[in-house]
């Protein structure tokens, strides 16, 4: 079996740390480096459920897409969740390391994962990292829907692409209009509505927009909005990482049993519908 510190160096070799922001916290955040892994789980939120899963399916590493420590702290007591998090992880003997950003920005990446889940054919990133000499890394992706549909049908396709959650997915536009070319962004991607417009895109799919960028941007330019639930835009990432460990584990003949985690960590919790 792997040590957990070789586990690590295959999966930041897919997810380098210098290809996060600047104000991302990612990498190993607990963990011994010696320990032997044998099991990997992976899931978008370090919250107490998954801990939970993890521990009563004997993982050994816990792999997130969100920091558990975005801005930092100077404390783990379990006095609050997230240092419960942190105790209940060691006392099972379980690390957790995060790929955030960089697993955004990676080519594939997050948004890769949501546009094969929503059925389009990748063109490109939606904002190019200009560090990157062959053009594929970057925010967001650009791609081609093949056969177009209306946005109506686009919509539907692209909630039974995703996982459910109890918000579903919310449309801005005219459900007649004919969809061919899209751009898609893992998580929240309403700071990339100018370049999405600016791309001539015919619908932006992604999470948590908010009423007013969503009302100057249909006011500006012909695009339709697509606003799913954040965790599950950047759910289809999982199975994309849980295959490039496994890969990197078959070319090291390490032995490593992978699962992504299904248990739906959205906070909302429910939907009542209002009467039109």
């Amino acid at each position: 079996m792997p040590k957990l510190s070789e586990v690590i160096n295959a999966l930041e070799e897919l997810y380098p740390p210098s290809w996060a922001e600047s104000w991302d916290a990612v990498g190993l955040v607990c963990g011994d480096p010696e320990a032997e892994v044998r099991r990997v789980m992976f899931a978008v939120d370090p919250v107490q459920a998954v801990v939970d899963e993890a521990v009563e399916w004997g993982a050994d590493l816990v792999v997130t897409h969100h920091p558990l420590y975005l801005r930092g702290t100077t404390s783990v007591a379990a006095t609050g969740f997230k240092g419960r998090v942190v105790h209940a992880l060691i006392r099972a003997g379980i690390g957790l390391h995060v790929a955030h950003t960089n697993a955004d920005h990676a080519d594939p990446g997050v948004s890769d994962a949501l546009a094969e889940a929503v059925g389009l054919r990748v063109l490109g990133p939606l904002v190019a990292d200009p560090t990157d000499p062959k053009g594929r890394r970057g925010s967001g992706r650009i791609g081609v829907l093949e056969p177009a549909l209306t946005l109506t049908e686009f919509a539907a396709q692209v909630a039974a692409g995703l996982p459910a959650t109890a918000t579903g997915v919310r449309v801005a536009g005219d459900g007649d209009r004919v969809i061919t070319r899209v751009a898609v962004c893992g998580g929240s991607g309403d700071g990339f509505l100018a370049e999405a417009r600016a791309a001539g895109v015919d619908a932006y799919v992604t999470a948590d927009l908010r009423h007013h960028p969503v009302s100057e941007a249909v006011e500006a330019a012909p695009i339709a909005l697509v606003d799913a639930a954040h965790w599950a835009t950047e759910w289809p990432w999982l199975r994309l990482a849980e295959r490039g460990l496994a890969e990197a584990a078959a070319g090291h003949g390490w032995s490593l049993e992978t699962k992504v985690s299904h248990l739906v960590t959205d906070p909302w919790t429910a939907h009542a519908p209002m009467t039109p």
